[in-house]
């Protein structure tokens, strides 16, 4: 018979006990619609076996699940719970695997807990497991003490979730903890913006709208919130704001840093730049243009310096330049990015190794943060950074507090980039503040000015529409009209499925990205995963779905939050190795590293054919497809098309509409963001000294 209902989870083994009604549905026939389901552990040794083989508890399926029940029969879940030693007498069970079982088991004791309280409050299950890493044992009880401790602990569920929770456990609309939940919500939701904090005018009522309750009661909310110290009140060139105290304090201490950075000598003896740049050019055999010996002469010679410019204005040549005049001097160089794949092409390009920043910090798992910081510094005279643009406030802060303060700073990026797609737009900052010198590159060497990529590039930079149309022989730069989002979509899948792959030689899913303004839309990332993944890698039997996705051998993945424990970061691109249904477990290579994923924690991954412009930052592809249609036009912006554009290392085809090309050209506002580090990095003179304010 069929039962149609509602519970918290069902294995197969178990016995159902169900009340409700019988009812006759048009296309399925006779149902009993359940009110009321409870489920017990099966007893029959059938029943059991199903149940431990159903992959519901990593380490054990059909297999296993046979052997132990043959070992043990009914008594099994006895001996799991009261005698796990016993369980090694099954063959093939060693101490390691009896061990994996007996956690799992006492983990799903408590995520079935969990499961139950949130479903009899309303709430869906699938975050049970992120739930239970994050609490332990103490999960249910923390729900019920303060159930907006969810939003602000659990990525993936928000404050409306947690407000469902607390409504359905009582809590009034209009008490306090609600409300200053709702504070905190509102500037994390702006954070998600990229901001560091919010004009007071504007977090006030949309924190009313938000929590529909009176203006006076977010007043006094934010006034408990600002003596406790979550949040602080501040000005941001003279309109009030309230910032999240974390962010706050960090755009302090990077200004703190750069402040104590440009005070201390260089770390190295005078450099004769007379004698040092021919030296280079002799032994790199390139001839320098003058704005790159201005910049080499300005670089041996500052503490803290940045280098900004678009593609092909000879960054790589001056960073590679000074790093090999300083490395002939025994000067200790460290090198970062804020990618995996940003570090790989900053070593490949300068001979030298470059870490991710996490990796150059040194992860702590177990203390989180890092173990390279104030009292424990780098190893280093040099540090460069790569990629700044995209560097966001959090860690920046970790980055700085990790200089030692004798070392200088080399920062590298492009400010017409993106900025971070984390809180702050710290590049931006350090540029605009003037507080240490910048050396901005225009020029276009002549080599680079033969690619149509980078030449298109600057002219988007520089507010020109690109050339669309027919191009005249071979080409790197490529426009592909489809005005409307169904043939978009159609001439997309052809694209990265055999017309690229055929023409230039390049693999469909390692070598092709599709890279769109935005999530949402039928030609958005979300969408368009969808249609490549069907076309690209169709799933046979060993695939498991979670999350509203379908993962399988082979699939292009990317991890979308820092994984500490597991060293796999928010924008990694991998590869699915294996879908493992027995142990619940899905592994996955991300730069020939392999990375366990239980099935409860795929949360974390998306399918990666397709991804937003934003994710793509810090990372370069042999080809990019860039969507651009007027559906997506509340994401059209100049500095978005230029960062897509510039992902491309062989090949770029844009694909879409010209008047959508032309509108991302001219829209040049995007959002303001809202952050102090400008102001606190401006040096002003107070009581006959400079200092930051």
């Amino acid at each position: 018979m069929t039962v149609v209902g509602h519970a918290a989870i069902i294995s197969a083994g178990e016995w159902i006990t169900a009340s409700g009604e019988w009812f006759n549905d048009f296309s399925h026939g006779q149902q009993f619609k359940a009110q009321f389901m409870r489920t017990s552990a099966p007893t029959s040794i059938d029943g059991i076996e199903k149940y431990l083989g159903s992959g519901m508890i990593r380490g054990i399926g059909p297999v296993y699940a046979k052997k132990m029940v043959k070992a043990f029969g009914e008594k099994v879940f006895d001996i799991i719970e009261a005698e796990p030693s016993r369980l090694q007498e099954v063959t093939g069970i060693g101490a390691v695997r009896a061990k994996r079982i007996t956690d799992a088991w006492a983990e799903q004791k408590i995520v079935r807990e969990i499961m139950v309280f949130l479903h009899s409050n309303g709430v869906g299950t699938a975050r049970a497991v992120r739930i239970y890493k994050t609490y332990g044992s103490d999960a249910v009880q923390v729900m019920t003490e303060n159930p907006y401790r969810l939003a602000r602990d659990i990525r993936g569920i928000g404050f409306k979730t947690a407000d469902a929770i607390a409504m359905k456990l009582g809590i009034e609309k209009t008490a306090m903890i609600r409300v200053r939940a709702g504070i905190s919500y509102a500037l994390t939701e702006a954070m998600d913006d990229g901001h560091c904090g919010l004009p007071t005018k504007e977090l006030g009522p949309l924190a009313v709208e938000l929590l529909e309750v009176p203006p006076e009661l977010v007043q006094s909310a934010l006034g408990l919130e600002i003596a406790e110290g979550t949040v602080i009140a501040d000005e941001v060139a003279q309109t009030p704001c309230i910032f999240l105290a974390g962010l706050y304090k960090a755009e302090q201490v990077i200004s703190d840093r750069i402040h104590i950075l440009t005070s201390e000598n260089l770390p190295w003896p005078s450099i004769d730049a007379d004698k040092a740049l021919p030296w280079i050019e002799a032994k790199t055999g390139l001839s320098l243009a003058e704005s790159q010996v201005t910049a080499i002469r300005l670089a041996l010679s500052s503490k803290v310096l940045v280098i900004t410019g678009g593609p092909g204005v000879g960054k790589t040549t001056i960073v590679n330049s000074i790093l090999q005049i300083l490395a002939a001097k025994s000067i200790k160089l460290l090198l970062c990015a804020p990618t995996g794949r940003a570090a790989k092409r900053m070593t490949e390009a300068t001979g030298f190794e470059a870490k991710t920043i996490h990796r150059l910090l040194e992860v702590d798992p177990k203390a989180g943060g890092f173990k390279r910081n104030l009292e424990n510094p780098l190893e280093c005279d040099l540090l460069v950074i790569d990629e700044c643009s995209m560097v966001d406030v959090m860690l920046m802060q970790a980055l700085t507090r990790a200089i030692p303060d004798s070392a200088a700073l080399l920062i590298v990026g492009d400010i017409d980039q993106l900025p971070s797609v984390g809180p702050g737009q710290v590049l931006a900052d350090i540029i605009s503040s003037s507080a240490v010198p910048v050396i901005r590159l225009t020029e276009v060497f002549r080599q680079a000015a033969k690619s149509q990529i980078i030449t298109t590039a600057h002219r988007i930079n520089q507010g020109l529409v690109p050339e669309l149309g027919k191009p005249d022989g071979e080409s790197d730069f490529y426009f592909v009209e489809a005005n409307d989002p169904e043939i978009a979509v159609t001439r997309i899948v052809e694209l990265v499925q055999s017309r690229i792959p055929k023409r230039f030689g390049l693999d469909p899913i390692r070598d092709i990205q599709v890279l769109c303004p935005m999530n949402r839309g039928g030609v958005g990332a979300r969408s368009l995963n969808v249609s490549l993944q069907a076309a690209l890698n169709p799933a046979g039997d060993r695939k498991v779905e979670r999350f509203g996705w379908t993962f399988a051998p082979k699939d292009k993945v990317m991890q979308i939050e820092n994984d500490y424990d597991k060293e796999v970061y928010n924008g990694d691109i991998g590869y699915v190795e294996d879908v493992d249904p027995e142990a619940a477990e899905l592994t996955a290579s991300f730069d020939g590293r392999i990375v366990t994923y239980g099935f409860g924690e795929l949360d974390t991954l998306v399918p990666a054919y397709a991804a937003t412009i934003h994710k793509s930052q810090g990372s370069e592809y042999p080809a990019v497809v860039i969507p651009a249609l007027m559906q997506h036009f509340t994401m059209l912006q100049r500095n978005l098309l230029y960062t897509g554009v510039t992902r491309g290392k062989k090949l770029v085809v844009l694909v879409g509409q010209k008047k959508a090309v032309a509108m991302a050209v001219r829209n040049v506002s995007g959002r303001r963001r809202w952050s102090k580090l400008n102001e606190w990095l401006a040096p002003v003179r107070r009581e006959g000294k400079v200092v930051g304010i």
